[in-house]
């Protein structure tokens, strides 16, 4: 790909144009529903290794569509459980429609299971299905409704995050395992609680390299998230949170962020082997809709500075979903 001496990147026919300075990129100049040539899925796939989130305007996919161009880059994954606004015909495509997915489950009103989930700054920073032995390889979501304001998603780069560790730090932790698992943090309701009862019938961890390799790029990622991080192995309690607590700060330094402002038709599409992302948290309270659809592209099993592979501790398999 070649590089302007202004802030565009042009390859394929495609116009790519960085939007911070470590993370995030708009592309402009292509129709994701028309029968892309191998050239721009090049150069797009190049925009994602290199940006790590990467943005489409104006986009007329339909979920058809969507899956089509997932497939360009991998094969999409097939959840067994899906949300009730999931389209029954495209079982690739996950809806993700905000006030819905957990009223009333659980007991329990999606704000609550917020507040529960996500108690402190960090807690709602993840990527996706991190917990598995085998975590999506990346994440393709496009917006159908969004609010009026509010809603926006931030990104986090986790290479340039290990980067600016110092080289004792980053000495250190390449040789680190850290435990992911589903339901950290989360704080019960007094009593019987549903959703516990749910996390302890269905859990799901993996032991993974803190310092994660990227398979395509080589990049070392510190490999961390507020959402399923839970105890680095062959440390104390106190000193792991207290790594931990240092480690996520790091990742998620603004100037390692990107923020998006969704519009009907946006597409962002991200590498979940090299980010962490936050959902927004300003528009529950609005009560406008926020309708989006992802699809998921099948990953690889981590592998850290050492060579060693992940291990699954519980719940997870890799390839079956």
């Amino acid at each position: 790909m070649t590089t302007d001496k202004g802030t565009a990147e042009r390859d394929a026919g495609i116009e790519v144009n960085p939007v911070a300075g470590h993370i995030g990129a708009e592309i402009t100049g292509v129709d994701l529903s028309s029968d892309l040539d191998d050239s721009v899925v090049a150069a797009i796939r190049a925009a994602v290794l290199r940006w790590k989130v990467v943005f489409f305007r104006g986009q007329k996919l339909d979920h058809t569509g969507h899956v089509a161009f997932a497939r360009r880059f991998g094969e999409p994954v097939v959840l067994r459980k899906r949300g009730s606004a999931s389209p029954a015909d495209f079982p690739e495509v996950e809806t993700t429609a905000d006030r819905l997915e957990l009223g009333g489950k659980f007991g329990m009103e999606h704000e609550e299971w917020l507040q529960r989930r996500r108690h402190t700054l960090l807690r709602g920073w993840h990527c996706d299905h991190g917990a598995r032995i085998d975590p999506p390889a990346a994440t393709i979501l496009r917006a159908e409704t969004v609010p009026p304001y509010g809603g926006d998603t931030q990104w986090s780069n986790l290479a340039a995050a290990y980067a600016g560790l110092s080289a004792p730090m980053r000495e250190f932790v390449d040789g680190l395992r850290v435990e992911h698992r589903l339901g950290v943090g989360y704080q019960p309701r007094p009593g019987d609680d549903a959703y516990v009862r749910h996390l302890l019938d269905h859990q799901v961890a993996s032991l993974h390299p803190l310092v994660r390799v990227h398979p395509e790029t080589g990049e070392r990622i510190l490999y961390v998230n507020g959402y399923y991080v839970e105890q680095i192995a062959d440390l104390s309690r106190a000193e792991s949170r207290a790594i931990l607590d240092m480690l996520l700060e790091q990742a998620v330094r603004p100037e390692y962020t990107v923020r998006f402002r969704w519009e009907p038709g946006s597409v962002a599409f991200w590498d979940n082997r090299a980010t962490i992302h936050l959902a927004p948290g300003d528009n529950a309270h609005l009560g406008f809709p926020r309708t989006m659809h992802r699809v998921m592209l099948a990953g690889d099993v981590p592998v850290g500075v050492d060579g060693g592979p992940s291990e699954g501790v519980t719940g997870s398999e890799v390839g079956r979903w």
